[in-house]
């Protein structure tokens, strides 16, 4: 009994097919009367089993629910049973489409396909713009540019442009500036006070650099010049000081240089170069070492050999009184010649040469006379 049971088991479970869903048919101009998607409902498709065999068959494993997809009919794709509360929803809508009249059912649908390609051409807009932004950046503000047009009035024709008003501010600048260089800096001339040179108690020189109240990453820094000499130290103590500062020392025209512009104040940049021009002083007084083995470098002074007037050359009144007798014996000689008649007169010798006729060669006058015959050409 057994053996008879199975195989007609087998058989039914081969061809058998799963049943179909009856679903309502949806218009599809009542979807668009409600300027909503288009639902195009799909059918599931039968599938069958494999025939003929004994194994188990194995459960499907659970797919993924698809979102809902758009065709390019603007239709939407629903690949699941529909629900009752949608099921009613879409007859209630179908019933107050039939009510309508053919004139209203025409229009909704031109509408709903006029926003429907609105929507399109939008999409489409704002594809094109980001994907131009991502490679032109033309979206982006322009930080550079010569006018800030914001905020600004709609040009009319009677007026010139916004470039053109900055060029007429910045003519009315320069004027500025030329009257006050023409009327107010004479005025300075009040203030000046006399010049008095250094004192001995003041060796230091130091510069400064301004930028006429502009912000400057220069305006902090500070220079100091100053000679060994000057400073009250023996000739060892000077020497010392010199090895000490190296390369900051010019031995051509002695005089220490140093700058310092790591603060931020020009007090600072100040306060410390007088710091170290102390400590240089306490080490150069020290006894313990006076580097009597080092000797001084210059290597990283170029010396500049300038050229001098040769002595021999100068103007002596020895060699004038030399110059003055050879002129004199210059014109003794030229006046005995033109007594003798031995003087060239170039001016006179210039004139009589011009003044002489030039005779031509007869044979430059005659032309030359051409043959009338050809000569014979020899093969």
């Amino acid at each position: 009994m057994a053996s008879t049971v199975q195989p007609l088991r087998v058989c039914l479970r081969a061809y058998r097919r799963a049943p179909v869903p009856q679903l309502p048919q949806q218009s599809r101009a009542a979807a668009a009367a409600a300027a909503a998607p288009r639902i195009r409902l799909q059918t599931p498709t039968a599938t069958t089993r494999r025939g003929f065999s004994t194994t188990q068959p194995h459960p499907a494993k659970a797919k993924k629910p698809k979102l809902d997809e758009e065709d390019a009919d603007g239709e939407v794709k629903i690949d699941r049973p529909l629900t009752e509360e949608e099921l009613k929803w879409i007859d209630g809508i179908k019933a107050k489409w039939d009510k309508l009249p053919p004139a209203a059912q025409n229009q909704f649908e031109k509408d709903a396909y006029e926003l429907n390609q609105a929507r399109r051409s939008a999409m489409a807009m704002d594809k094109d713009a980001l994907r131009g932004a991502k490679f032109w950046s033309h979206l982006e503000e322009d930080t550079e540019f010569i006018t800030d047009e914001q905020n600004e009035d709609p040009f009319d024709e009677d007026d010139i442009m916004a470039m053109a008003h900055h060029k007429f501010e910045e003519f009315r600048e320069y004027r500025e500036y030329a009257r006050l260089a023409a009327w107010e800096m004479p005025l300075l001339s009040k203030l000046a006070r006399p010049f008095e040179p250094p004192t001995e108690e003041e060796p230091l020189r130091f510069r400064y650099t301004s930028y006429m109240g502009e912000f400057h990453p220069a305006e902090s820094k500070v220079v100091v010049e100053f000679c060994p000499k000057d400073l009250g130290l023996t000739e060892a103590q000077q020497l010392k000081m010199k090895k000490l500062l190296g390369p900051r020392y010019n031995p051509e025209t002695e005089i220490a240089k140093m700058s310092c512009e790591q603060f931020e104040h020009q007090a600072q940049n100040k306060r410390y170069l007088g710091d170290v021009i102390n400590s240089l002083i306490e080490k150069a007084k020290d006894p313990t070492d006076m580097f009597e083995d080092i000797p001084l470098y210059t290597g990283h002074h170029t010396f500049k050999v300038k050229p001098k007037f040769p002595k021999e050359w100068r103007m002596t009144e020895e060699r004038r009184k030399y110059i003055d007798e050879v002129r004199e014996k210059a014109l003794l000689i030229d006046k005995e010649k033109e007594e003798q008649g031995l003087l060239v007169d170039g001016p006179a010798r210039i004139k009589q040469y011009l003044e002489k006729p030039v005779a031509v060669p007869e044979h430059v006058l005659q032309r030359p006379v051409r043959p009338t015959s050809r000569p014979a050409r020899r093969i």
